[in-house]
């Protein structure tokens, strides 16, 4: 007994990790077998335990992780390390039930966040900055047997010897493939709401990475930006309910650890533990920790998963852990994420195929609030140093937050070796030409691949080449020329452009274009003008296009662009355009009164195109600039065409009106909605394929684009107001169905409505015989007070990609068969 007193303190100190993605487990437990107290591991995992009391048995654990205990050496000072295995059956959180009649008593402690909430937000502060680390890695994981026996693994694996330790010990292998660091000052300013983020240093090191620029500007603070005070999380292009929303007893299951007493950097806490209602719903599984009355029930650090259940494609889990530091500035405060870590396991698409794991660390640190810049210092959201890419390894060992584990630094050697192999360039040459659709062949490349063949009835096989230039080339300089040719019509098609990036602050480019190809009717409106799918485009080459009105079309145009203000872009094109129809058409030359018929059509017009979006966010490279997206917000584009006789053979004076507003924003728990409206007037009388020919759709695959059971050339119009209106309900019903939640099954809907008219003046122009007697074809009118409309709603997500809707039509429905009343539509659409 005496000896057993006297027993020495017992000391482990260790790392607990991630088994499969080698990241720390944060805020995990580790404890003695049958001990009440235990220690938490930090935000990079490590712990540290001493105990007067322990045993041979050391366990850590943690939320979806199988509980791991190791052997101690009692009385001694040792290093214990941990690999936690992932759960892989379902996580199922359980909670206590209490008294029917007795509230759960962590109720009143969210209660208490939402009183504090505006308080606590830092969206509340007239302004914050701070310094920013930021550290993103793609790893290949789930490297399985067959995977390994590929000849390109095989050949990797041969020179990287360290392939089985980058997890750790005892974890699963991973193989990087990209890495970078990235340190940013990041600022934001309050009414009105402005960033910036001043890149100061990249570090980039990735398989297949050819423009370091765009990289840079995405892997900033910027785009990892997690508020938990916001009702919704973005994460993988889904919306994620906060445990802490508005509405968070509407989704959530919580259970308040009233024997905790976590006090985290001197904050007292109360641990609470969350789960969805409903498994498949689009919520986290974890654990948060509230700071105290004292500190005004504010979000100190989480822990957040979404696991494997969600309804969520090819996504295995989604971990998203932070830590909250008090920033406060005289009267003023708030609570600000002082580090960050994300975690996305995509799961192996086939057995034979391997794993994807997206990580990404940014911690900050150097706050200050309340201290404003001008408003013209966010001009630019995000400013690139010129010199960022300029760093040795000492300034990254002084100017990192937190210095490199081994195992980091191994990969940043690994991806280094992996790159330089023959069959890996290869293959990412391959990979860039599935998703470029182009091959780059030194400072050139040749595509697109969707267009190289086609067929139709009018050209019979028609093959395309394209060639071009990349940014090898120049940086500011694009030169694109195409040449096509079909059998039956025996017709070469050619044409080039070119585009100049003049300045990218503010973004300014000017181009010209040149084409003489084949076109239809069909897509002369501002639907298809203004699509950028190009599949959809490649798509309108194939099958009957002889009922869809085609002519040969020479176009000769040239435009210039550029940003006024952030948010206000503003583009002039000045347009020559020949139509040579290939169907019967003639319309009365307006300029003589005696009848004269004219069968061609030559155009030359001025347009001036206004694109306002005051809160978008955009990427940009040498050449192209992309946009990322406006949240909630509206984006306008509107513009007049003017027709200008006279020059260059122009035969028309007209003018041309339109307007488009596109919106997407959440519906909370009913899902995501999103509109498009659009409107035009053109005053004169003009030959019909100059006016808007709404766009139909007669086969069975959807087009968004598209009113989907309106037959081609069954309404024109010159005046027109349309309006389509989407909704996605994600899981809302079928989660909640034994039989079909598993499937992950989306219910969607959608409304479709046309308002238009086209004035007696528009067929007064189109002659009634032809020289043979036979009557010229025309096009149908709506009737003004008559809108056309239809409604669809079905499902998506089958297979994880397939969508099918049943679309009604609603009016003008006299004189038609059933099947052009209801009809099926299908689409694939790849989405997570």
């Amino acid at each position: 007994m005496q000896s057993y007193a006297q027993q020495k303190n017992t000391t482990v100190s260790g790392r607990v990790i991630d088994a499969q993605s080698g990241d720390p487990v944060a805020f995990a437990n580790v404890y003695f077998k049958g001990a009440t107290v235990g220690v938490m591991t930090d935000f990079e995992g490590y712990y540290t335990l001493t105990s007067a009391n322990a045993n041979d048995s050391l366990f850590a654990s943690f939320v979806g992780y199988v509980v791991r205990p190791k052997f101690v050496v009692i009385g001694t000072v040792q290093t214990i390390n941990f690999q936690l295995e992932p759960e892989m059956n379902e996580v199922v959180v359980t909670f206590r039930k209490g008294r029917r009649k007795a509230e759960n008593p962590a109720w009143d402690i969210l209660r208490k966040v939402q009183d504090f909430k505006k308080m606590n937000d830092k969206r509340r502060l007239n302004a914050y900055e701070y310094e920013s680390y930021s550290k993103l890695e793609l790893d290949v994981d789930n490297i399985s047997d067959k995977f390994k026996n590929r000849k390109m693994m095989q050949k990797i694996i041969s020179v990287v010897d360290s392939i089985e330790q980058i997890a750790g010990d005892d974890g699963k292998p991973v193989l990087p493939v990209f890495l970078s660091e990235t340190i940013s000052k990041y600022h934001f300013r309050n009414n009105p709401e402005k960033i910036r983020e001043d890149i100061l240093k990249t570090k980039i090191n990735g398989i297949g990475v050819q423009d370091g620029s765009t990289v840079s500007q995405i892997i900033g603070s910027t785009f990892q930006d997690y508020n938990f005070y916001k009702d919704w999380l973005p994460l993988v292009s889904k919306d994620f309910m906060s445990p802490i929303a508005e509405g968070w007893r509407l989704m959530y299951d919580y259970e308040l650890d009233e024997l905790a007493k976590d006090v985290i950097d001197g904050v007292p806490c109360h641990k609470i533990s969350f789960a969805p209602k409903r498994p498949k719903d689009l919520a986290f599984t974890g654990i948060m920790w509230i700071a105290d009355s004292t500190h005004n029930y504010a979000l100190k650090r989480i822990d957040a998963t979404i696991t494997k259940e969600a309804n969520l494609n090819f996504i295995e889990r989604i971990k998203v852990q932070q830590e909250l530091v008090f920033v406060k500035n005289g009267e003023e405060s708030a609570w600000l994420p002082a580090k960050t870590r994300v975690l996305v396991d995509v799961a192996e698409i086939q057995e034979k195929w391997a794993g994807m794991l997206a990580k990404s660390y940014t911690s900050s640190k150097n706050h200050i609030i309340n201290q404003p810049h001008e408003l013209k210092f966010y001009k630019d959201p995000i400013v690139i140093d010129e010199e960022a890419s300029r760093s040795d390894a000492n300034f990254w060992d002084k100017n990192r937050h937190d210095s490199l584990t081994s195992t980091e630094k191994n990969l940043f050697r690994m991806v280094d070796t992996i790159k330089q192999l023959p069959i890996v360039k290869s293959y990412i040459d391959v990979a860039n030409f599935l998703i470029e659709g182009s091959q780059p062949i030194g400072a050139f490349e040749i595509g697109t691949y969707s267009n190289l063949y086609a067929y139709n009835n009018v050209e019979g096989h028609r093959l395309r080449l394209r060639m071009g230039t990349n940014n090898k080339f120049s940086k500011r300089l694009a030169i694109n020329i195409f040449g096509a040719y079909g059998t039956e019509d025996q017709t070469f098609k050619y044409g080039g452009n070119f585009r100049m990036v003049l300045k990218r602050r503010p973004w300014t480019v000017v181009g010209a274009n040149y084409k003489y190809d084949i076109n239809q009717t069909s897509l002369m409106n501002e639907s298809f003008r203004n699509t950028q799918n190009i599949l959809f485009i490649a798509a309108t080459y194939w099958g009957d296009i002889e009922s869809r009105r085609p002519f040969m079309h020479r176009e000769a145009s040239a435009f210039f662009q550029t940003d006024i203000v952030k948010g206000l872009r503003q583009k002039i094109i000045v347009r020559n355009q020949q139509i040579d129809p290939l169907f019967q058409f003639a319309y009365f030359d307006q300029k003589k009164t005696d009848g004269t018929l004219l069968r061609d059509i030559n155009t030359t017009e001025i347009q001036f195109d206004t694109r306002i979006s005051f809160k978008e966010k955009w990427l940009q490279n040498d050449l192209e600039r992309y946009s990322a997206g406006s949240g909630a917000r509206p984006v306008i584009t509107m513009g007049y065409i003017m027709g200008l006789p006279n020059i260059m053979g122009s035969q028309l004076r007209y003018s041309k009106f339109y307007l488009g507003i596109d919106q997407t924003f959440r519906l909370g728990a009913l899902g995501r909605s999103e509109y498009n409206l659009n409107a035009g007037y053109i005053p004169d009388a003009l030959p019909y394929p100059l006016l808007e020919n709404h766009l139909g759709n007669q086969n069975i695959f959807y087009n968004q684009l598209a009113f989907n059971l309106m037959n081609y050339f069954e309404f024109t119009s010159d005046r027109y107001v349309s309006l389509r209106y989407a909704h996605n309900f994600e899981g809302l019903f079928f989660n909640s169905i034994p039989l079909l939640k598993r499937g992950k099954l989306r219910t969607v809907a959608e409304g479709n409505v046309l308002v238009g008219q086209a004035s007696d003046k528009q067929l007064a122009i189109i002659p009634k015989l032809n020289a043979d007697g036979e009557p010229y074809p025309t096009f149908g009118r709506l009737e003004i007070h008559r809108p056309y409309a239809e409604v669809a709603y079905g499902v998506e997500n089958i297979f994880k990609f397939i969508k099918v809707l049943v679309v009604h039509r609603l009016t003008y429905l006299d004189g038609l068969k059933q099947r052009e009343k209801i009809g099926v539509r299908v689409s694939a659409t790849f989405r997570l």
